[in-house]
């Protein structure tokens, strides 16, 4: 930790001023309030800061103002494939979302409602699922993972056999398997939960695991128990997952159990239970897991960056050392925050330590010098991921297809596709038609997309998605009714990924009230519920257009289909006030009530909406 600390010089040389610090920006928290009340006082000599602190410089509420073969047979499978998709959604619905390369994480208030609709930060809960999963691996580090490899290609008997039957005559066929003298020890029962959770069955894995449980054919583990917990919380949420807690015996319910919990309450940015569940683990007297501190770095990424700086003491004080993950959420955070020094002064104490940033770290870094207009240290990057044969360092391909199209170089696109298309990888198809419809080529996107219909024959929902997006960014409206009709004569899954493409299709193309009528019929679906980038897309529209009235009622709308209302929403809405030179009246005391905070840009937009407000014209004329 004393590394990453000295990533940011700093002229402050007293014991605890990252505590101190803490204190100061982040006096609302629960955790700091819970976590620095027994500090008061004391000066530990561990946490002494020797002329810099990565809190008080990197992380200071002013910088970010702007902006686990495994031991136990169930816990075989990382908790990710919650963050694929719900239960009873389709195998490709939430898989692979749409590039964040379109536009620049550039600071919310800044820029206008249309160029900021495709940021990565406008994520739907689903989305942001995606992220944390590629995020934060549940896998321990006992796991061995090349075993794991190797078993998720397993297919077994038992698998087909519940997989392919009801779920009312589930129980009475696993009863026949057993009567049979089929095996059912541990290493069968881990292949089954891992078919049916890649099949994203999780529904029947609840299912199977309630049967093995109610009929005794294993002595459950804390693990065993966990993973039961993520199907309830996969399956039922947050609150049916707490009740089934109370059902596990105390002696089990230990730190990998709660961190199971924090995960799902991190997905669905439940800050106050996360907080909760967190201090619930600390509780326990375990030593704090990398894990568990990723996930709240993560859920304050999301919500509340100025409480980053919390966690950072806490990992501090509790000598919890910084892995890749924690890294790269720091270097994610600065990046999007335009901080490309403080980006690289992580970076350079990430290495110091010891940590090499893997390809998907150097790809994030190289995405944020391309939106900082850094072209030359984002090639500098690209070139160190390429190594010094592309060929032999296949696995960057994907990730440059897109990253030199944001760089705008076609003749790089089509170096990298050509290395790629004699036997193309499906991320690679994926990035190659983005990059195309980057670039606007949209001829070579498409017949990406038709090489691999011929190849496959019937492609799945992601790919047609891509392909709606390309249409989507062109404006070429018949071309994308045309795609997504043939989507359904070919049978594939229309689902939120679809709607969102399709609601984007016609807004970028104008016709808004199309978009508002898809995005309203898509939200009386019973299976799924859109985006939450589709209503900001749509609230975008209206809010650039200053139609109070009905960026008003896309407010509402979502906040009726249940996601949590957060401060873009009210950027946007707020922006609608200013375009349409209206008096936003009682506009701070809705977001008090919703515990929303105003960032420093947007707080300069309260003060020019406030019906109230003086200025030196109108104090001398009264």
């Amino acid at each position: 930790m004393l590394g990453l600390r000295r990533a940011a010089a700093s002229s402050t040389r007293v014991q605890n001023c990252s505590i101190l610090l803490a204190r100061a920006c982040c006096a609302d928290s629960v955790l700091s309030r819970n976590y620095l009340a027994h500090e008061e006082g004391h000066h530990d000599k561990s946490f002494s800061i020797s002329g810099s602190s990565i809190i008080s410089k990197l992380y200071s509420s002013e910088c970010l103002y702007h902006t686990s073969h495994t031991k136990s047979f169930l816990w075989c499978r990382n908790l990710s494939s919650h963050a694929r998709a719900r239960s009873g959604q389709k195998d490709d619905d939430l898989e692979d979302g749409f590039s964040d390369l379109d536009v620049p994480p550039e600071d919310d208030a800044m820029v206008g409602p249309q160029e900021k609709e495709d940021d990565g930060e406008l994520m739907s809960e689903e989305e942001m699922n995606n992220a944390a999963a590629d995020e934060l691996s549940f896998l321990d580090s006992e796991t061995d993972l090349s075993v794991e490899k190797k078993t998720q290609r397993i297919e077994s008997q038992l698998s087909k056999i519940i997989i392919e039957n009801p779920r009312y005559s589930l129980n009475g066929t696993l009863d026949k398997w057993v009567e049979e003298g089929n095996p059912l020890g541990r290493g069968e029962i881990s292949l089954v939960l891992l078919n049916l959770r890649k099949h994203r069955l999780y529904g029947k894995a609840l299912q199977f695991v309630e049967w093995l449980e109610a009929t005794n054919h294993l002595e459950f583990l804390e693990r065993d128990y966990a993973t039961h917990l993520d199907l309830v919380a996969k399956v039922h949420g947050i609150q049916k997952a707490e009740k089934y807690i109370e059902e596990i015996p105390k002696s089990l319910r230990g730190e990998v159990l709660y961190r199971t919990l924090l995960y799902h309450c991190v997905s669905a940015t439940n800050v106050k239970k996360a907080e909760d569940v967190f201090n619930t683990i600390k509780a326990l007297g375990v030593p704090i897991s990398a894990f568990a501190c990723n996930q709240l770095l993560l859920l304050y990424k999301w919500v509340d960056q100025k409480k980053i700086a919390d966690v950072l003491v806490m990992m501090e004080k509790e000598n919890v050392k910084p892995n890749l993950v924690t890294y790269r959420l720091l270097i994610d955070t600065k990046g999007r925050a335009y901080d490309i020094s403080g980006m690289e002064q992580i970076l350079d104490t990430m290495k110091a330590e010891g940590v090499e940033p893997d390809l998907l770290t150097n790809a994030m870094v190289a995405r944020h010098y391309v939106f900082a207009g850094l072209n030359e240290k984002a090639e500098a990057t690209m070139r160190e991921m390429e190594g010094d044969d592309i060929k032999e360092n296949r696995a960057a391909c994907r990730d440059l297809l897109r990253l030199y199209a944001a760089l705008g170089k076609a003749d790089d696109v089509e170096r990298i596709w050509n290395i790629c298309m004699s036997n193309p990888r499906i991320g690679e198809c994926l990035a190659a038609i983005e990059a195309w419809g980057k670039l606007g080529q949209v001829e070579n996107a498409e017949e990406v997309f038709e090489n691999m219909l011929k190849i496959q024959k019937k492609l799945s929902t992601k790919y047609y998605n891509t392909l709606l997006k390309v249409y989507a960014n062109n404006k070429l409206v018949s071309k994308g009714k045309e795609l997504a009709k043939r989507m359904s004569d070919n049978g594939c899954y229309i689902g939120p990924m679809t709607w969102d493409g399709l609601i984007k299709l016609y807004a970028k193309a104008g016709e808004l009230e199309k978009a508002d009528s898809i995005l309203l019929k898509a939200s009386k679906q019973n299976e799924s519920r859109p985006l939450f980038g589709s209503y900001m897309t749509v609230l975008g529209r209206y809010s650039a257009r200053g139609d109070i009235h009905n960026a008003e009622k896309i407010f509402q709308r979502l906040r009726q289909i249940g996601y949590a209302v957060k401060l873009k929403p009210y950027q946007l809405l707020l922006r609608t006030y200013i375009n349409a030179k209206s008096p936003a009246y009682g506009f701070r005391e809705r977001m008090k009530a919703d515990n929303i905070s105003p960032n420093k840009a947007m707080a300069i937009q309260l003060t020019t909406a406030d019906a109230f407000r003086k200025t030196q014209i109108s104090e001398l004329l009264d």
